[in-house]
């Protein structure tokens, strides 16, 4: 097994104020955050493609990003990669005492089904708020979550103080009443643009937030579920670019009608297949 202390040892290399490389050195903890980001989502996008053979080079690349950040830490004197090991290390433990037993105490909870394990989680959750000064159930939420996302996780923990619809009705509802007031706005700018722009805009995220409350009842990850939509677009899209470019003329040269025809035409044989 590679030895972590290797890549450790890399790390302090790419950093060293003589002999380091000038990009890396020219790095802080904000300047990377950005490559953070673009590392998780390659994690995930090799995952979702099932390239299995590559998911080891992008899991490094997101390793690396952690390595870095403590070597900031450590110049910093703020915190080390032992100390991030050590943090992961009393987190899982202390959040699974199903598993290795309730600090202080040899008995274990009885967690006998996932509704249990839910319950004991969020019961767990809310004592390290507590023990933080967090008093809102928001207060941990990452700003910088993708929006869908953090639409997502707001939902759910307003849900668990009971802010929530039971029934399916009304949340569908609430998707209506949502499409109606954006359309009123819509109607309206052609008498200022300026003002109602900004109206529709705040609308359209009303909007997008019902939408997300819905598919969060119905267990649909939106983030996810939007990236599927991507992917399926962007797929048939390839199609009917293929389509255009077997009939001798340019994608200009056809009507839209024609181009829905293709569109159908793929959409029919994806779904016979």
């Amino acid at each position: 097994m590679a030895d972590i202390q290797s890549l450790l040892t890399i790390m302090q290399q790419l950093r060293d104020p003589d002999s380091g490389c000038p990009w890396d050195l020219a790095q802080d903890f904000a300047s990377i955050v950005p490559f953070t980001l673009e590392e998780a989502y390659e994690v995930v996008d090799t995952i979702e493609r099932q390239a299995w053979e590559e998911l080891p080079d992008e899991l490094g690349d997101l390793l690396f990003q952690v390595v870095f950040y403590c070597q900031l830490g450590q110049e910093q004197g703020k915190f080390d990669f032992s100390t991030v090991v050590a943090r992961i290390n009393d987190k899982l433990v202390r959040r699974h005492p199903h598993v290795f037993g309730q600090s202080g105490s040899e008995a274990t909870v009885a967690i006998t089904n996932t509704q249990d394990l839910s319950q004991a989680w969020d019961k767990l959750k809310a004592n390290e708020r507590e023990q933080k000064q967090q008093h809102s159930a928001l207060d941990d939420i990452p700003q910088a979550l993708p929006a869908l996302s953090r639409a997502r996780k707001i939902q759910h923990r307003v849900a668990k103080v009971g802010f929530d619809w039971a029934e399916l009705d009304p949340v569908v509802a609430k998707i209506h009443e949502e499409i109606d007031e954006v359309l009123v706005e819509v109607n309206k700018r052609h008498e200022d643009p300026d003002f109602y722009q900004p109206r529709i805009v705040d609308e359209m995220g009303d909007l997008l937030f019902a939408v997300v409350n819905l598919a969060r009842h119905l267990k649909v990850d939106p983030e996810q579920a939007l990236r599927q939509a991507n992917h399926k677009f962007e797929r048939r899209f390839r199609g009917v670019e293929q389509c255009v470019a077997d009939s001798g003329k340019t994608i200009q040269q056809h009507t839209l009608t024609e181009l829905d025809g293709y569109w159908n035409l793929i959409k029919h044989y994806e779904k016979a297949n």
